[in-house]
């Protein structure tokens, strides 16, 4: 065996934790192990250096001899008091692989059977609101199905009178050892999904599961200033745990309703409000809603459709905010149906004037045709 230094062979520092000690050689096993490589003999090698490093620097006692006297430490008459593959030790087919690869194959060493105590699953509720009960917050009652404890057997999932019993495929142990090849591999029992225990007579309203499905209703308090995807946690009110375990939680994911006049924008509310071409053009004052009643704006003369007319804080007042939102009202100017020929008339004779001076009363109109004149080279 080549006598390399066990840190370099790893490829961790002199003062490498035991967990990075652990990854830099499973990392290296899975990498060099003779069933993944059958043709090359360097790899098998190289897989012999990493254990030795591994099976030296993963003891406490071995490693403190290791760096205090090298390789010194483990030759015969030295500090070690023996080789590393002594009585203690293992050659690479007996090398008991489940401590090291246990999380990777669903098993470990374990003294008894695997605790079979879960806790029970999170579960999610939509919840729809409308814009005023999400600005002035509300309280509402929810119906949730779930899975809760059969009330029959207690869920054990066993019939009253009987009780579940050891497996016998792995001894209640809940878990089951493989050999392949190299590897010794570690996982649940496939008979009792590594509870340990077997159900000879299940319940049979839950069917041996020891749950049921139920509906139970909840009073549900929603804060003001909610908005979409806000989650309202209710502790303990989701799945009832596996075999004593704690309850799961509940969270209810606000949905909020479009709104007829309103669109909101964090805080801020937008409206559009249609007003007449006269209003426009003379100016007037007009009245707008807001989740609060009614306000009045002034709309100055000559206003353009588009305009914005901005009431500070009439919108919302969020969750995590300290003041209130603004309410964005949009003026759209509209244009006249279903006129009577006294109005066509009008507005033939309105047409008139205006087109004797249409760059004075139309501005915008003058402005795009320049533009236009611009860009065709004229």
């Amino acid at each position: 065996m080549s006598k390399k230094d066990y840190y370099e062979v790893l490829g961790i520092n002199r003062d490498a934790s035991d967990d990075e000690i652990k990854k830099a050689y499973r990392k290296l096993a899975m990498k060099h192990h003779p069933d993944r490589n059958p043709d090359n003999p360097k790899a098998e090698e190289h897989f012999k250096e990493a254990k030795e490093a591994y099976e030296t620097l993963s003891d406490t006692q071995k490693r403190a001899a290791y760096d205090q006297y090298g390789h010194a430490a483990f030759e015969a008459g030295g500090m070690g008091g023996g080789s590393p593959f002594g009585a203690g030790g293992a050659g690479a087919q007996g090398f008991d692989f489940s401590d090291i690869f246990g999380d990777i194959f669903g098993g470990g060493r374990s003294g008894g059977g695997r605790s079979n105590v879960q806790r029970g699953a999170d579960l999610r509720y939509n919840l729809e609101i409308t814009l005023e009960q999400a600005a002035r917050g509300t309280e509402t009652q929810i119906r949730v199905p779930t899975m809760d404890e059969c009330e029959t057997c207690h869920g054990s999932g066993a019939k009253p009178g009987t009780s579940p019993v050891t497996c016998t495929t792995c001894g209640g142990h809940g878990q089951v050892r493989m050999q392949q090849g190299f590897f010794s591999i570690q996982q649940p029992c496939p008979r009792c999904h590594g509870n340990g225990k077997m159900i000879a007579s299940p319940c049979k309203p839950c069917s041996g599961s020891g749950r049921i499905k139920k509906h139970k209703t909840l009073s549900v308090k929603i804060p003001p200033g909610v908005d979409n995807d806000d989650r309202i946690r209710l502790s303990g009110e989701g799945e009832h745990g596996v075999n004593g375990g704690p309850s799961g939680d509940l969270y209810v994911v606000i949905q909020v309703k479009a709104h007829a006049v309103f669109q909101r924008d964090h805080n801020d509310l937008h409206c559009e409000m249609p007003i007449s071409f006269s209003t426009a053009a003379l100016g007037g004052e007009i009245e707008i809603p807001t989740l609060d009643g009614k306000a009045s704006i002034k709309i100055p003369p000559e206003s353009q459709s588009g305009k914005v007319f901005r009431l500070r804080g009439k919108g919302i007042k969020g969750v995590r905010s300290a003041t209130y939102g603004d309410l964005h009202c949009h003026v759209i100017v509209e244009t006249p149906v279903n006129l009577t020929e006294r109005q066509k008339e009008l507005l033939r004779e309105f047409e008139g004037i205006n087109d004797l001076n249409s760059g004075h009363h139309n501005p915008r109109a003058k402005s795009w045709m320049n533009k236009v004149k611009d860009f065709f080279g004229q």
